[in-house]
């Protein structure tokens, strides 16, 4: 894969229904400004941890290598732990985004039950990760290419708007952006921007499918750098100019998940059809998550097996050199989050999207402690920071900033009564996953 090819890929992992969705719902929690605001602390957030990462993978570039580095420069447990945690993500993912797709399709199609929808797209996305690695990337560059487009054309016409240049709600009246500090720049109080951050942060999830790729990319040590410092900036640009040109055409207290934002600034304007353009791009978003999602699932299993931890079976590959085998365990995986998203959406399936929620940003955490260690291990065993084909810069205070603010972000829901539960679910979760990795290894040390 190219650096082409590891943007996009980034791309299809973030830009999805949290952006497309729940977008508006931010900005009825922390308001427009707050919302502006917590996007960017959440950008800062994301560039130390990746830059970080980018250090990380350059200097030793595997394929699902996140717990490799955990496991490594952390302990063994750490990094078993990393690498289910973020299997869980994915998993739990793939349940939700077909079954998301299913729904779509249904709504165009009523007389074709939800099940075949979703039986066809799981068939989609398998063929295109069973066949090679290549084709795997040309299409989520193809899927992620459509809703990049989607997003420049919803900022132009939206800017167009906000300045007279297009009729909003049948006037050509002057929006400007009065929507973003009429009621103040903070309606819901300054600690509504706290809230918020995780749900920023799972937003931004997904750009650290950059290092999971890192084993079968072209020239890794000018590759990944610049594939980090390219995405980061494209996606800021995406969202914050996305976040501004809904809450200047959407009053903070009429946004929310009634419906997407997207559809409400275009029927505003008088696009035609609205919501039909924005479910092509809704269901483009979904096969592209499902996409990245079954490759970075595979590759951590893959991962996992290659070392040892799980059976050597999962390691082997097919003839186009894709674990084929740990594919078909990963989507199993995926099945069994969409039949508990069906029958037990209210009990298992809210325990396993608390659980994979927090995942990605205790992910962030390893990898910011990771390397810390290591850049501690290789001065201590007489390596000079001049031998690094990429150096993370400002260190020790890029990885110490990341590893704290990733930490407070996890710790910030505490204060959010809805997503408090998860804390404590994920805490059990975590030590169940540290113990049974305890009793493995004593039970091969016997």
């Amino acid at each position: 894969m190219n650096r082409r090819h590891l943007m996009m890929i980034s791309f299809g992992g973030v830009i999805g229904t949290g952006l497309f969705l729940s977008t508006g719902n931010t900005i009825y929690q922390a308001g427009p400004a707050g919302t502006v605001l917590a996007y960017s602390i959440g950008a800062v957030i994301v560039y130390l941890v990746m830059l970080c990462l980018g250090e990380l993978s350059v200097a030793m570039p595997f394929t699902g290598a996140f717990h490799v580095y955990a496991r490594r420069f952390i302990g063994p447990a750490t990094g078993f732990v990393t690498a289910v945690l973020y299997w869980l993500t994915w998993t739990v993912a793939l349940g939700s985004e077909f079954t998301g797709a299913a729904m779509i399709m249904h709504g165009w199609f009523p007389g074709v039950p939800e099940w075949v929808w979703a039986a066809a797209f799981i068939v989609l996305i398998l063929v295109l990760n069973m066949v090679s690695v290549k084709i795997f990337a040309e299409a989520e560059t193809l899927l992620s290419g459509i809703k990049v487009a989607a997003i420049i054309i919803f900022i132009l016409l939206g800017a167009a708007a906000i300045i007279g240049l297009l009729p909003y709600e049948g006037s050509r009246s002057f929006p400007g952006l009065t929507n973003l500090y009429k009621d103040g720049f903070f309606p819901n109080g300054f600690g509504a921007v706290f809230t918020t951050i995780l749900a920023v942060n799972f937003a931004f999830s997904g750009t650290e499918l950059i290092g999971i790729t890192a084993g079968e990319v072209k020239d890794p040590g000018a590759t990944i750098p610049r594939a980090i410092h390219a995405t980061l900036a494209r996606l800021v640009v995406f969202f914050i100019g996305s976040i501004v040109v809904i809450a200047a055409l959407i009053p903070w207290e009429d946004a929310g998940v009634e419906e997407s934002p997207f559809v409400t600034v275009l029927d505003g304007i008088g696009i035609p059809g609205a919501g039909d353009i924005m479910n092509v791009v809704i269901l483009a978003a979904i096969l592209s998550a499902a996409n990245s999602g079954l490759y970075a699932s595979t590759r951590m299993l893959w991962s996992l097996a290659n070392e040892g931890t799980l059976p050597r079976a999962l390691a082997r590959t097919n003839r186009f050199g894709v674990p084929a085998l740990a594919m078909g365990l990963s989507m199993i995986g995926g099945l069994a989050a969409l039949l508990t998203s069906v029958y037990a959406a209210s009990t298992v399936y809210l325990v396993l999207v608390s659980v994979s929620g927090l995942a990605v940003v205790l992910v962030w955490v390893a990898i910011s402690a990771s390397h810390l260690s290591f850049r501690r291990r290789w001065a201590a065993e007489g390596h000079g920071v001049e031998e690094l084909a990429y150096r993370a810069p400002g260190y020790p205070w890029v990885p110490i900033a990341a590893l704290v603010l990733t930490t407070a972000s996890c710790l910030l829901i505490v204060f959010d009564p809805v997503q408090r539960p998860a804390l404590g679910i994920t805490a059990v979760f975590l030590a169940a996953c540290y113990g049974g990795h305890w009793a493995a290894a004593r039970r091969v040390s016997l």
